[in-house]
């Protein structure tokens, strides 16, 4: 499946999530946003790859730190083992950018309302790759418009 549909559904599931399945849906948006980067840094633009190298990692701190779903061995319901391709590289990024966004304030809300000081710290490490793999996922665009601004008309 194509990674700009996929990101739609993982806003979707993330904004219509709530309890013990939001966490479930914040892993699973960090390990879609760590497939992107990865396949970004072997088969997208060459002036990309460093930085989808740095987003894979990031990505995958997000979810190293998290505790993964009960489905995530299921590759039928694991959102980034269905990335199929890319399609418009600046698509992606902008709608992955807004979705790592919303990982982002989710998790805000989650740790604001955490009841022991694992799931907080848990959060709050997450905060900070999300908040770092948007950064990469910026930098990104940026090239990508400074690429495009140097092509002659």
């Amino acid at each position: 499946m194509e990674a700009v549909r996929l990101i739609v559904a993982s806003r979707r599931a993330l904004a219509a999530s709530d309890g013990a399945q939001i966490m479930a849906e914040i892993w699973q948006a960090q390990a879609l946003a760590q497939a992107i980067g990865s396949r970004l840094a072997v088969s997208g633009p060459p002036e990309l790859r460093g930085e989808a190298l740095g987003l894979t990692e990031l990505a995958g701190r997000g979810c190293g730190v998290l505790d993964p779903p009960e489905t995530a061995a299921d590759t039928e319901t694991l959102r980034a083992a269905q990335l199929t391709e890319l399609g418009d590289a600046r698509q992606a990024l902008l709608c992955l950018g807004g979705l790592l966004g919303e990982v982002g304030i989710a998790l805000v809300g989650l740790a604001s309302a955490a009841d022991d000081e694992r799931t907080y710290w848990q959060c709050m490490e997450a905060i900070d790759a999300a908040d770092e793999a948007r950064d990469r996922v910026l930098e990104m665009l940026r090239k990508l418009t400074d690429r495009d601004e140097a092509l002659p008309a």
